[in-house]
C-alpha cells in the first residue's frame, strides 16, 4: 500500500532523453496521458489517468545518466535524511532544495547504489491533487534491486525508522525477500516495497536500482503491449503466490519497471 506516511513513497518520476517517445511508450501500455508543467519546469510534465496524477516524466539532467524511474520518499526532515546518507557512505547528488515554498527535496543515492530522492511538504499546495496509487494503471509498490540486501536494509532503517518483514524466496537457491513497511504500520496491510538481493552481474549496469510496480487489471495483456511498443519482458507473466500475476519489464529506452495483477 502507498500512502503519504512519513517513510513512505508520495512520487514516481522517469527521466529521459526523449519525452515525446517514452510518453507514447507508458500510454500504449498504461493508457496514461502527458500534460505538460508549464513553460516555466523544464520540460518536465505528469502523467494523468482519468484526470488524476500517477507520476512525472523529465529530461535527465545528470552527465551519463540512462533513463530510470525514481521513487521518493516523504519525510518530516529531508536534511536529516541527506546527513545520514553522507555520514552512511552514500551520495548526496542534490542537497536539500527549496521547492517553490511547497516542499524540500533532495536527491541521494544510498551506500549500495541505489538513487532516490526525499519530499518534505513545507506549505499548502490548494488545488493540487496527489499520486494516485493501488488502482489499475497507478503505482502500487516498489523494490529495490541490490547486490547488498543487508547493508542496504541498515541505512534504510536509519534514514526512515522503517519496519523490515523477511519472507523466504522459494526456489533452488532460497533467499530473502525483506517487505519494507512505514514506521507504525501493520507490515501485513501497509507494506509499501521490498529489498532483494541478487548477484551484481544480474542488475541492470551491475549498480543497485528502485523499480516501480504498476497495478494493471490484466498482466499478461500488458506485458504484451511491452513488446509491441518496444519494451522487453524480462520476466513472466508469473504467478506468485498472495501476491499475483507479475511481469518483469524494460521500457524501449531500458528503465526498469514490472506490471502486477494482484491476488484476489
Amino acid at each position: 500500500m502507498i500512502t503519504t506516511t512519513p517513510g513512505a513513497p508520495c512520487w514516481v518520476d522517469i527521466g529521459s532523453r526523449d519525452i515525446e517517445a517514452t510518453s507514447d511508450f507508458y500510454h500504449q501500455v498504461l493508457g496514461w496521458e502527458y500534460v505538460s508543467a508549464g513553460p516555466d519546469a523544464g520540460g518536465y510534465g505528469m502523467y494523468q489517468l482519468g484526470g488524476e496524477s500517477v507520476g512525472g516524466v523529465g529530461p535527465l539532467t545528470e552527465e551519463g545518466a540512462s533513463s530510470a524511474w525514481m521513487t521518493y520518499f516523504t519525510t518530516d526532515d529531508a536534511a536529516a535524511v541527506t546527513e545520514t546518507c553522507r555520514q552512511a557512505g552514500g551520495e548526496v547528488r542534490v542537497e536539500p532544495m527549496d521547492m517553490m515554498g511547497t516542499a524540500v527535496m533532495a536527491q541521494l543515492t544510498d551506500p549500495t547504489g541505489g538513487q532516490f530522492a526525499v519530499w518534505q511538504e513545507t506549505g499548502s499546495r490548494e488545488g493540487e491533487g496527489g499520486l494516485r496509487t493501488d488502482a489499475p494503471g497507478s503505482l502500487c509498490w516498489v523494490e529495490l534491486y541490490t547486490a547488498d540486501a543487508p547493508a542496504a536494509r541498515t541505512f534504510y532503517q536509519q534514514a526512515f525508522d522503517w519496519q523490515v518483514t523477511d519472507m523466504p524466496i522459494p526456489g533452488e537457491a532460497p533467499g530473502l525477500y525483506h517487505v519494507i513497511t512505514a514506521a507504525g504500520g501493520n507490515p501485513e496491510k501497509d507494506g509499501h516495497g521490498g529489498i532483494m538481493g541478487m548477484p551484481a552481474e544480474n542488475l541492470k549496469d551491475g549498480h543497485a536500482y528502485w523499480s516501480p510496480v504498476f497495478e494493471t487489471t490484466d498482466c499478461d495483456a500488458a506485458a504484451e503491449r511491452v513488446a509491441a511498443a518496444g519494451g522487453t519482458v524480462q520476466m513472466g507473466p508469473v504467478d506468485m503466490q498472495d501476491v499475483g500475476r507479475v511481469a518483469t519489464c524494460l521500457d524501449r529506452f531500458g528503465a526498469s519497471f514490472s506490471l502486477l495483477t494482484s491476488a484476489g
